[in-house]
């Protein structure tokens, strides 16, 4: 199985972390959203991982190589960025015929067995994989005929479906699919000016493929402050070693707490995570996420986003800093 990993979007929703960070590499529940990704595509078999990147691919790449220095990854840059569809393509000089694929976007993590697609796809050409909402005015979804996807609409206006699709894809004839999407491209099949897979998917039904839905059991965004906090606590939830004890501190589970942070004097929690290197000094903090080598001093946080390296003291309610900051507001000169 081949593996297409596209972190080329630019994260403007999570500004100003990704300023200076690709979306991929912003924090929750004490790893990165990359992390969680491919710690959960540990248990199948991946012959290779095919990463497509934007100008800063070099930080995206710097990054596995550090974490992950047996995976073998290769690395494509996306220099217009066109649409999901055009990121998937640039890829398909790596498919070969027999290569089956799966296709996971970084914007949301995943909750399901994946060890279970030979099972899915025994009567399917592919998978789209999909979730139940109660609001499909906000997504693209599938309408199902006998357990078969036969039309996809964007953004419905009429409640045809509630079954979403999520980002993530199967397909068992990896050359194929990459064969319609540049059919799909040579078209000019855009909506809103870019690419886009549900059109790539529309010409194989047309054309007879039989696509599946099968339904996740958890879909958690990461791409806007709010629901990344949001998929914060329930990480955090269901983490392993959520329970802290830390002399002098209050802690309220569930965190994660690096064991290299310093904390003193403090009320941390619930729902907190703290990277490594932080220090944190007479403070209450609970709902946010704290990142690497950020100092905090009397400071009262909640719902907040600490990025990487600030500087923060005084006492405050709610908070969304980006890195290198340094921040007063305690009212000393």
């Amino acid at each position: 199985m081949k593996l297409i990993l596209p972190v080329a979007g630019k994260g403007t929703r999570l500004r100003p972390h990704t300023f200076t960070k690709p979306k991929s590499l912003v924090r929750v529940a004490g790893k990165t959203v990359l992390q969680h990704v491919l710690d959960g595509l540990n248990k199948i078999d991946i012959d290779e991982f095919i990463i497509i990147t934007d100008e800063n691919g070099h930080i995206i790449q710097k990054y596995i190589e550090r974490n992950y220095p047996d995976l073998n990854a290769t690395y494509i840059t996306q220099t217009e960025l066109l649409g999901p569809a055009h990121a998937v393509s640039l890829a398909s000089p790596r498919i070969k015929e027999g290569d089956d694929v799966l296709v996971v976007f970084n914007d949301t993590l995943f909750v399901t067995d994946l060890t279970r697609i030979p099972a899915l796809c025994r009567d399917f050409d592919g998978l789209i994989y999909s979730k139940e909402v109660e609001d499909p005015k906000r997504f693209g979804v599938n309408v199902m005929k006998d357990n078969i996807i036969v039309d996809m609409i964007e953004k419905p206006d009429e409640p045809v479906s509630n079954l979403a699709q999520v980002g993530m894809y199967y397909m068992k004839n990896g050359r194929t699919f990459m064969e319609y999407i540049n059919r799909t491209i040579k078209q000019d099949l855009r909506v809103k000016g870019e690419f886009y897979l549900p059109e790539v998917f529309k010409l194989m039904i047309k054309d007879g493929f039989k696509l599946g839905a099968p339904e996740i059991e958890e879909w958690l965004d990461c791409g806007k402050p709010e629901t990344l906090l949001q998929t914060n606590r329930f990480l955090l939830e269901r983490a392993k070693g959520n329970h802290v004890f830390i002399e002098g501190c209050v802690i309220i589970p569930p965190v994660s707490i690096h064991k290299t942070a310093e904390i003193s004097h403090s009320v941390i929690g619930p729902y907190v995570s703290v990277a490594e290197n932080c220090k944190i000094t007479n403070s209450i903090i609970k709902n946010s996420v704290i990142n690497p080598n950020s100092v905090l001093n009397n400071t009262m946080l909640e719902e907040s986003l600490v990025g990487d390296e600030v500087m923060l003291t005084g006492q405050l309610q709610k908070m969304n800093i980006g890195d290198n900051s340094m921040i007063d507001l305690s009212g000393k000169n």
